[in-house]
């Protein structure tokens, strides 16, 4: 049985019907499949569970949140017992990483939309199941503490054996650490991968958010920097929107987003540098990011200018 049969049986078990035809999508992590009104995602039994965070926390949700769930659970699918979990679909489409194609206006109003449902989030309240899920342990790869990140980040030439990372890019992570409040916050729910991949959207108008597989307690700025920081050449038009919606500061948006940025650049690294061929792949875009982060000052760019 192939994978678009396999999401077929799955989707007609959950609808009672034929689904129709089914077309994979791309992912990084599962095998997904979009029929006209019902999405599927498989991973075998084997992988990792993140899945099951999701399916726990998705019926959970303020309700238009994301894409209902219609079934979950194991099963065996030919030779391989999988975990699946079947959606309803929702009208619209990825804005994608960068917002490619979108115009100002576009971004400020998708941007808008997409803060007042992350609002909506960071104000739930989860009880029971929802917040045992949202509190169990998950290496996220984010900022938790200043000495972690300094930590992680000092062990990094150890892993470097080959001196690929320059000297005074590993400086001005370590200067960004040093700046970085004692810990993070572990008080409200939030994504931690809402970047615009996991948006949908129709005419300028955020329709769901999707992914609740990296969903924990957190503070809201761990949202704020996916946002912000995969929106391409509209950065700083988010960080704007992100600030009036919030009443935030924006220098001090800006601090939490650049620290953040160097928690997940520092711990991509370490993992990146334990693969043989570095730097390729995750290495290579993670050094082309750490440059970006500390010779570009991206998060700090406008403001330079304005001084």
């Amino acid at each position: 049985m192939n994978g678009p049969d396999e999401a077929r049986e799955i989707a007609m078990a959950a609808l009672g019907r034929d689904p129709g035809p089914m077309t994979g999508a791309a992912s990084d992590s599962h095998h997904v499949y979009l029929g006209p009104d019902v999405v599927v995602k498989i991973i075998d039994a084997a992988g990792h569970s993140r899945l099951d965070r999701e399916i726990a926390l998705v019926p959970r949700l303020p309700a238009g949140l994301t894409a209902p769930l219609l079934s979950s659970g194991r099963r065996r699918l030919g030779t391989r017992e999988v975990r699946y979990a079947c959606y309803t679909r929702v009208p619209g489409t990825a804005p994608g990483m960068g917002l490619p194609g979108a115009d100002r206006v576009t971004a400020r109003l998708l941007a808008k939309e997409a803060v007042q449902r992350l609002g909506r989030l960071h104000s739930w309240m989860p009880a029971d199941e929802a917040e045992q899920t949202l509190r169990a342990p998950l290496d996220h790869g984010g900022f938790v503490s200043r000495a972690a990140l300094l930590a992680e980040i000092g062990n990094l030439p150890t892993l470097d054996r080959d001196h690929v990372i320059a000297r005074d890019l590993l400086d001005g992570l370590t200067a960004i650490a040093e700046q970085a409040p004692p810990r993070a916050q572990i008080v409200v729910p939030v994504h931690a991968d809402c970047h615009w991949g996991n948006w949908l959207a129709r005419n300028r108008s955020v329709t769901a958010l999707l992914d609740f597989e990296w969903a924990r307690f957190g503070e809201p700025a761990d949202d704020w920097f996916f946002l912000a920081r995969f929106s391409g050449p509209h950065l700083e038009t988010v960080l704007d929107v992100i600030a009036a919606e919030t009443t935030a500061d924006l220098d001090s948006l800006r601090a939490a987003c650049e620290v953040r940025e160097a928690a997940h650049i520092a711990a991509d690294l370490r993992i990146a540098l334990g693969r043989p061929g570095f730097p390729a792949g995750l290495g290579a875009e993670r050094l082309r990011g750490l440059e970006a982060l500390i010779i570009g000052r991206h998060w700090w760019r406008s403001r330079s200018r304005e001084a």
